[in-house]
Formats: structure tokens, sequence, C-alpha cells
């Protein structure tokens, strides 16, 4: 009986590291209209989510539960950014070469924006106030000012840009997924200041800034999160789910999650000096992008059940199948 009292308290010790990690676990869903989907954002004041949805941007009352599929039409959507400090978002619209700035509550537009070539992504930066939206046609990020609706520079990256993560003092991480690296950028100069490799890493996609250790955590598509010091070196190069296009960061419980869209699971990092996986959260195959509300701690990932494959060509969604999960923390 000792022996046994004595084994399971050295388990149970050898588990309190992990156990006091918090948990994440599917909570919820909001369906939708079919149709394919891209980036999404949470407006925290406001309590809406944004989708883009290629053909619509949609938007959800978090604190209702209303569901609007088409708020306002769109171009190949690929963005959907709400902008802090108003009702406002920024979307981009990948085959006209333009950002919309609108109202996230009415869908009322109020201006349209020239960009680069395929506008995708966009990000915000605090320290400067304005909006980043990299246009990976060709290697430009158009700086937008949405108190004046214009662009008021054009930064010359190279690549095949796609996802942004600000340090909120001046400096964007941005992720260039053909070039397997991290151009930072100096926000108030409006210039590239470094060039960081990302070693082992194919196709990196989403990317985070973590306070504490000023670290960047970078998901690629053959499946490693790639971490990279202030100084460019790299950290750690963690195992993750292939086909991630996504990375959201919880500052209340420093986690940085990272969806897996081939496995349909969701990788929970601890962002420490030492990161690692803590939790692998089911979700579905196809759930590769991510929002997180830092309000709540809440993560949402679209996603829908996907028909067999035809040839070369990439499995469909199955009809009638899309929501968005809602992946809550434990505390």
């Amino acid at each position: 009986m000792l022996m046994l009292t004595l084994a399971a308290a050295a388990a149970a010790a050898l588990a309190a590291p992990t156990a006091a990690m918090p948990g994440y676990s599917v909570s919820g869903q909001y369906a939708g209209a079919d149709g394919g989907w891209d980036l999404l954002s949470v407006d925290s004041s406001n309590h809406r989510l944004f989708v883009a949805r290629g053909d619509s941007i949609m938007t959800v009352d978090l604190a209702t539960g209303k569901v609007v599929d088409k708020l306002l039409p769109a171009e190949r959507a690929h963005a959907a950014l709400a902008i802090p400090g108003s009702s406002e978002v920024l979307s981009t619209n990948g085959s006209a070469d333009t950002a919309v700035i609108f109202d996230g509550r009415t869908g009322a537009v109020r201006a349209t924006i020239p960009t680069g070539k395929r506008p995708d992504g966009a990000s915000w930066d605090p320290a400067t106030r304005t909006v980043w939206v990299m246009n990976p046609g060709d290697g430009s990020i158009s700086v937008i000012d949405p108190r004046s609706a214009k662009v008021i520079a054009t930064v010359q990256v190279g690549g095949s840009l796609e996802f942004g993560a600000t340090d909120g003092k001046g400096k964007l991480y941005v992720t260039v997924e053909d070039r397997n690296q991290v151009a930072v950028i100096d926000t108030r100069k409006r210039a590239v200041v470094a060039r960081e490799a990302l070693g082992g890493c194919d196709g990196p996609t989403g990317i985070v800034y973590v306070p504490a250790t000023r670290d960047t955590v970078s998901a690629c598509a053959n499946g490693v999160a790639d971490v990279l010091a202030a100084n460019g070196k790299l950290v750690a190069s963690v195992a993750i789910g292939q086909h991630p296009d996504g990375a959201a960061f919880d500052a209340h419980r420093n986690t940085v999650l990272i969806p897996s869209g081939s496995e349909g699971v969701l990788y929970v990092l601890d962002a420490s000096a030492k990161p690692h996986v803590v939790q692998k959260v089911p979700t579905a195959r196809s759930a590769r992008t991510i929002t997180l509300d830092p309000a709540t701690g809440r993560a949402y990932l679209p996603a829908a059940d996907l028909l067999p494959a035809v040839g070369s060509q990439r499995p469909q969604p199955r009809p009638g199948t899309f929501r968005i999960l809602v992946i809550s923390p434990s505390s």
C-alpha cells in the first residue's frame, strides 16, 4: 500500500506542471452559410466577430449569437480586421487590389482604398495607429491611416508576405512564405531593418510576438513552429501539425495557439523560455485559421466537413457543414 501511495504521489508530482497549465476545449459553435473562408478577427469592445468569406464578410454578434452571413459583398476577401478604438473594420479584396473600411455594425462602406497586388493579411500597429496590409502579389506592404482612409506609405519587402505581428513599440514581424524568413520592420521609419532565417521551416504563415521573452513564434506548413529570439537566433523548433494558416497568442495564459488544418488539431504551446506543446485540442480537419478574443481568452476557428478530393484538386467543403468552432480556456 505504501509503495502504491508513493508511486501515486510521484506520478502526481510529475503531472503537476502540466495540470497547472490552462486547458482548452471546444465549447460551442456558430453555423454559417456554405462557402470558403480565410482570416478573421474579434472586436472585443463591441463583442463582434468578423470573418472574410471570399465573396462577403460574415459577422457574429458574440453577445446574442446572431449571425449575419453577408454583412457586405467582397471580392476574394482575405482579411477582416477590427480596428481598435472604433466600430470599424478593414477588409482586403485580393482580386480587386483594394482594402475597404466599413462600419462593423451596419456594413456601410466609408472608403475603398487601392493597395498593392493581391492584398492578403492585415495587422494593426498600436505604436503608429496604422494598419499594415500585406501584398504577396508584389511583395509590398500598404500602410493605411484609418482616420484619413488613405495609404500613407508603401514598404517594399519582397517575397510572398503572409502575416504580421507587432511588439506594440514600433516593430512589425512579417512572415515571408516563399523565403522561409521573418522580415523585421521599423513601423516609425517604415523600413525593413532585419531579415531572420527560419531554420527547418517551410512555408511560414501565422506569427505571434511574446512580450515576456521578446520571442516570435512562426507556424510553418511543414509542421514546425520556429521560435526566434529578439536577436533573430533560433530558440526552438517545436513539432506541430501540418498546414496551419494562422496563430494566436493568449497573453493572459502565456500560450500560443496554432491550428493544424490537415490534422484537425489545435496545438497549444507554453510560451515560456523553453517553448513546448502542452495540449492538443481536437477541432476539425479543415480548421486552419484562428483568432482570439483577448477579453475572454476564447479562440474562434472556421471549419467545414470536407468531401473526398477529386484528382489533384483540394477537398471541397460538404454543403451545410460550415461552422465557427469556439475554443474556451478552463480558467
